[in-house]
Formats: structure tokens, C-alpha cells, sequence
């Protein structure tokens, strides 16, 4: 990140300047945001020009006696348009504002690994897209239904708007961000902070970590906490194998770059 690279791809000994470097996640920073500001004037106009409402509260409405989600203030409807208006523009500009990141990270990889950008970037899309789809498609109605089942011939569910919208963005936003695990640990890797045998070595640790993180951001039920934690076992399992190779290639292009400059 602070490292200069030759034209072979081996990094130089001088740091880049401090005040450089500031200035530089500066200049990120303001394009991400610019991102997110126009994602968010799409956003806006996607959730005024089509049924976004219905498509969120489509998992649920099903289950209930009524045909629609209730709400208790009026100021509601209009705070409803402000959130899906937001959470539509982040999903919107998310490409663009990873490959600032991208960008802002790559002064400190090998030629040879810059090259992974947009394969990174692309990967690290579908898979947020894939944990998305998962917790809309499957985790979140099988969810909701294991949890109004509860006493359900006992009490009748009067579902504020509000407070589903809630529950059901951060269980699918949790989703999507969870199966970025890869690609984050895929970009430590290269910037040396973690290791496939430390990975390895950790694995029990992360076990737990994994866990304790399913149990917060998901409903106290085991359904959704075992659909949250699985995938991510299974993704640090492939974080640890893709780091190896990464790392196996990184080496293969250190001793070329060596070959090279003594020939």
C-alpha cells in the first residue's frame, strides 16, 4: 500500500510519501462517496418507479392474514422510500466502490498480482450477490416461518413495516457481506498480513468467531444461525486454499524476478 513497485513488479525500498498516501485515500474516499450519492439517486428513483416495497415484503406477506404490512406513524412511507432508496443505491455503486478499494490497495502487490483485479472485483460481486440471493431466496422464508409458528394458535402477527424492513435488510446485508469472506481474506493474504498456515492454524478459533457472529446477526433461532454458519465454514475453507495458490504464485514470480535482474 505504501510500497512503490519497479517495473518488474519487485518492490522498491522508498515509501511512498506519508502525505501522498493521505492524499490518495482521500481522492478514493470522495469518488466511493460521489459512487454512493449517484447510487442513491437511482435508488430513489428504482423504489418511486417500481414495486421495491413488494419485493422485500414479498418473503413475509404470504404468512400473514392480511394482505399487506402495517404501520403506526405517517411520517413511516416516507422514511420507508429514504431506507430502500439507500440500501438499492449501496447495492448499486458497490462495484465501483470496490474497485476504488482495489485501487487504493494495489500499489502494494506484484505486477503480476495487479492482475487480478477485475477477476477479484467480479468474484467478490457475484458472491455478494449469491449471499443475498441465498437469504432472500431460502434463509429468510424458511426463517420467518419457523418464527411465526411459534404460538400461532394463539396470538395473531401484526407486523409493523418498519421493524420487518429492518430485520430482513440486515439478515440479507449480513448474507451478502458474510460470503465476501474470500475475497477479504484473498487481499490480506497479499498484503502479507495473514498466511495460509496461520488460516490453518486458527481454524478452531475462527470456528468460534463464526459462530458468535451467526448468533448475533441472525434471529434466535438455530435454522438461521446454521444457514449463516455453514456457508462461512465452507468459504474459509476456500479462502485457505485460494491464499496457498496466491502465495505459491506470488513466490514463482519473486524467483522469476530474481532470474531476471541477475541474468
Amino acid at each position: 500500500m505504501g510500497l512503490r513497485r519497479q517495473a518488474d513488479g519487485s518492490p522498491e525500498q522508498a515509501e511512498m510519501p506519508f502525505l501522498d498516501h493521505l492524499d490518495e485515500l482521500r481522492s478514493r474516499l470522495i469518488r466511493a462517496l460521489l459512487a454512493l450519492l449517484v447510487g442513491l439517486v437511482l435508488g430513489l428513483v428504482a423504489v418511486t418507479q417500481w414495486d421495491v416495497l413488494g419485493i422485500v415484503q414479498r418473503p413475509i406477506v404470504e404468512l400473514l392474514p392480511g394482505e399487506n404490512l402495517n404501520f403506526s406513524s405517517v411520517t413511516t412511507p416516507f422514511v420507508l422510500i429514504l431506507k430502500l432508496g439507500f440500501i438499492v443505491g449501496l447495492l448499486t455503486a458497490f462495484p465501483y466502490i470496490a474497485l476504488q478499494a482495489w485501487r487504493f490497495l494495489a500499489p502494494a502487490l506484484y505486477e503480476n498480482e495487479r492482475k487480478f483485479a477485475i477477476p477479484a472485483i467480479s468474484a467478490g460481486t457475484l458472491l455478494f450477490i449469491a449471499g443475498i440471493s441465498m437469504a432472500y431466496f431460502l434463509v429468510l422464508p424458511l426463517g420467518l416461518r419457523i418464527l411465526l409458528n411459534f404460538f400461532s394458535d394463539q396470538l395473531t402477527p401484526v407486523i409493523m413495516v418498519g421493524e420487518y424492513l429492518t430485520f430482513a435488510t440486515r439478515l440479507i446485508l449480513a448474507f451478502g457481506l458474510i460470503f465476501e469472506l474470500p475475497v477479504v481474506l484473498v487481499f490480506l493474504s497479499l498484503l502479507g498480513i495473514v498466511t495460509p498456515e496461520g488460516l490453518a492454524k486458527y481454524r478452531r478459533h475462527a470456528i468460534v468467531v463464526m459462530a458468535m457472529v451467526s448468533a448475533f446477526l441472525t434471529p434466535a433461532d438455530p435454522y438461521t444461525m446454521l444457514a449463516m454458519m455453514v456457508p462461512m465454514i465452507l468459504l474459509y475453507e476456500i479462502s485457505v486454499v485460494a491464499t496457498r495458490v496466491l502465495r505459491r504464485r506470488r513466490r514463482e514470480a519473486e524467483r522469476a524476478a530474481e532470474e531476471g535482474s541477475s541474468a
